[in-house]
């Protein structure tokens, strides 16, 4: 074989025990089998698609693992690719429009459906033929369009950690996908796989990959806050299948909303910036229905009125002619909705204004308005005409109705006859629950003690239970009084409202949703479907409606360490939905204001702290002038003589010269050792400065000859002499002789141009 058919060969078929081809395809199959979960994740595949796509990829790594090659050819992946673009027109045209009748555009989800299943078909099949670097670049290219379709379905917290994980290995893989290209058809040296080499060349290659994931989310991050936000655009916010949820209509049949209690998904967030105790017990007020039927409880003729906002952003509830504001509760709080696909829109008792994005938003398209409004219908029920189809988020103020009891019980019992004919309406009743009501309330002297007997005796003699199966009865209103006697919120609040009617007291049904569960580490009030409820109003002229719950009371919120760690994960979610998925140029100014307010505070701390810091430093240095004045001056010098102490028995050689200089001042005879080591030291040192330097390895014999016979050198061979006397044979010379040789030196050193340097 020819040197260049065995590069070909080798560019084709890398060396399978390659370390480096080896990292390469781990990294490859986990960023491959990321894309597929985060997919699988959104919740908005089929069935069949989510079992077949992850383990066709699980049979693939554990055959790659164990070394197994290709299993298809390119012949046959090719034959499969173009067999599917055929069974993709009945994808596209029949199986998809069937798996997306629940999507809000059925069209558009169906495509892209039929798209995501082409998309993971393709995958399969390359994965299983790859044989050469094209190949393997187009997987990842696939990996890469699967993440895109996975922030088309969902962009929540989930998406977040599988989108984190693949930018890391997205990075990894194309980082070996280059080293294993340009290694192709290169003479290198084999390192084998589990060999210190190999776990070098992959540590290296890991930590590479974090660090440039990290970096470009770091950047990523920056940019995207910085970035301008505009809230309109291509499927901005719009979520393609967003939870259906029913009993939030004009039509509701008893039992919807025990159906909607079954699930624990979380509803909405709201949280409350004043009054914060009051939302505890608060019912969030959805629809008012007024006929019953005996199984049914609808509204005909609502003529809504329609609600605009104003220049400010908020649109304002016209106060019920009813209502009496004069006990009225301001209440202010925020609510973050999920997709519902309903027009509910969920507020405390008596709204007073509401600010939110209420406009509908085309697909691709305009928006219809250019300013948000809501409906108010008859039962004073807040409507958004467009549907909840994506996170909706609202802020909103009501006037909680407080009023006292007593005053309820001396309201008039003269009620208008509109009011009369819509809410004292009642169909063909079992005899039983008339007679029951007139029963409870025979002791009740008005239509307040009247409410609260009935709420009381309900809540007291009937149990609470979600389990109603077997076959629907006849008459569910009597089957819960007379047999069943169980039941839950709707059964509770229909027989109620039924009751009051028969007593001759308007009353009508409501459905919303209890306070749910405070979370303290994220300061909101997490409300999921399992909260929905039923409930009663009753109105009281003069007053308006006033709320009743005849449901006896439960708490089906979990405890312990797992609940509160869901607790912080729900915290998180509210932060990632808030500033990241509802993120628009409304956060962008409170980011841009937190900042400033930020670095203002940080500055002015800053100043504060070198202010102080100098104050104190004038302080003490002032405080340590006026005690160095008050010091005596027998201290000072005391002080003076232990500096003076402490400088000489720190430095022998300060010490030495002191002591050599007391001695001669005071006529004393030193040491000849001493006096010549000192002269001579002195001597070296006036050579020094005028250029000539003693080498170490100079005896002063000898660096006292390389002067030769000049001015300088007459008298520092004498003095050389007498050092070498006193110090090595103790001869004891006059320090008179020592000085007049140094100034002799310093005469002639004054006499004479600076030579220069000898070494």
């Amino acid at each position: 074989m020819s040197t260049s058919a065995k590069i070909e060969g080798h560019a084709n078929f890398p060396e399978p025990s390659s370390a480096l081809s080896r990292y390469f395809e781990i990294s490859l199959f986990l960023m491959l089998l990321v894309s597929v979960l985060a997919l699988v994740s959104t919740g908005k595949l089929d069935l069949v698609t989510i079992v077949l796509a992850p383990a066709a990829l699980l049979v693939k790594g554990y055959r790659w693992w164990h070394g197994c090659g290709p299993e298809l050819s390119p012949g046959t992946a090719t034959f499969l690719v173009v067999i599917y673009f055929i069974y993709f027109q009945v994808d596209l045209w029949w199986i998809s429009p069937l798996l997306s009748n629940d999507a809000q555009n059925p069209t558009l989800f169906s495509k892209l459906l039929a798209a995501i299943h082409l998309l993971l078909f393709a995958m399969i099949v390359r994965l299983f033929s790859a044989k050469s670097t094209r190949d393997y670049l187009f997987l990842a290219l696939l990996a890469f369009s699967a993440m895109l379709a996975s922030a088309i379905l969902t962009v929540d917290t989930t998406f977040l950690f599988f989108f984190l994980v693949f930018l890391a290995l997205a990075i990894s893989t194309f980082i070996g996908l280059e080293m294993r290209r340009s290694a192709e058809g290169a003479v290198y040296p084999h390192i084998a796989p589990g060999s210190t080499p190999a776990r070098k060349l992959q540590t290296a290659l890991g930590i590479t990959s974090g660090v440039v994931a990290v970096a470009a989310l770091l950047a990523g991050t920056v940019i995207f806050f910085l970035i301008p936000r505009f809230n309109a655009g291509y499927l901005s916010g719009f979520n393609l299948q967003p939870s259906l949820i029913s009993g939030f209509t004009d039509d509701v049949e008893l039992g919807q909303i025990g159906e909607i209690k079954k699930s624990s998904a979380v509803i909405m967030r709201i949280m409350v910036q004043s009054n914060v105790l009051l939302a505890k017990s608060m019912h969030w007020r959805g629809i008012a229905l007024t006929t019953f039927d005996g199984r049914r409880w609808y509204t005909e003729g609502h003529e809504p009125q329609a609600l605009t906002e104003g220049y400010d952003g908020w649109i304002e509830v016209p106060p019920t002619l009813t209502a009496d504001r004069r006990y009225a509760l301001p209440f202010e709080y925020t609510v973050m909705l999920e997709p519902l696909a309903s027009d509910a829109v969920f507020v405390a008792p008596e709204p007073a204004r509401l600010r939110g994005q209420f406009f509908g938003v085309g697909l691709g398209g305009p928006r219809t308005l250019r300013r948000a409004y809501l409906t108010l219908d008859k039962t004073g029920s807040l409507a958004n005409p467009f549907h909840n189809f994506a996170d909706l988020r609202y802020d909103a103020v009501s006037e909680l109705p407080a009023i006292p009891p007593d005053v309820l019980r001396n309201s008039s019992t003269s009620y208008p006859e509109t009011l009369r004919a819509l809410y004292l309406q009642l169909p063909k009743l079992d005899p039983r629950i008339p007679a029951m009501a007139k029963l409870i309330t025979s002791r009740a002297l008005n239509p307040y003690d009247k409410a609260r007997a009935i709420e009381s005796y309900l809540r007291n003699n009937y149990g609470y239970t979600l389990d109603l199966s077997g076959t629907p009865p006849a008459d569910p209103l009597a089957y819960f009084l007379f047999e069943k006697r169980a039941g839950h919120c709707e059964y509770f609040a229909a027989a109620m409202t039924v009751m009051m009617r028969a007593v001759g007291v308007p009353a009508r049904y409501v459905n919303g949703f209890l306070p749910g569960e405070y979370n303290g580490v994220g300061g909101d009030y997490i409300i999921r479907a399992s909260d929905a409820h039923s409930w009663v109003e009753v109105f009281f002229p003069g007053h308006g409606w006033i709320t009743f719950d005849p449901t006896p009371p439960s708490d089906d919120h979990p405890g312990g360490f797992l609940a509160q760690l869901g607790l912080y994960w729900d915290w998180f979610q509210l932060q990632w939905n808030d500033w990241v998925v509802n993120y628009d140029f409304i956060h962008q100014l409170t980011l841009a204001q937190g900042v400033q307010r930020a670095s203002r505070r940080w500055t002015v701390n800053i100043r504060e702290t070198f202010e102080r810091a100098r104050s104190a430093g004038a302080t003490r240095l002032r405080n340590w002038g006026e005690a160095a004045n008050s010091i005596p001056l027998w201290k000072l010098i005391v002080l003076a003589l232990v500096a003076i102490a402490l400088l000489l028995a720190g430095n022998s050689r300060v010490r030495e010269r002191l002591v050599f200089a007391c001695r001669l001042k005071l006529g004393l005879q030193a040491p000849p050792a001493q006096a010549a080591s000192l002269f001579y030291g002195g001597m070296l040192r006036l050579l020094e400065r005028a250029g000539w330097r003693k080498s170490p390895s100079q005896t002063p014999v000898e660096f006292a000859a390389s002067l030769g016979a000049s001015e300088i050198g007459a008298p520092v061979a004498r003095l050389t002499d007498l050092c070498m006397a006193a110090r090595f044979g103790g001869r004891s010379v006059a320090a008179a002789r020592f000085t007049g040789l140094l100034e002799e030196i310093k005469l002639s050193l004054r006499a004479r141009a600076r030579p220069g340097p000898h070494r």
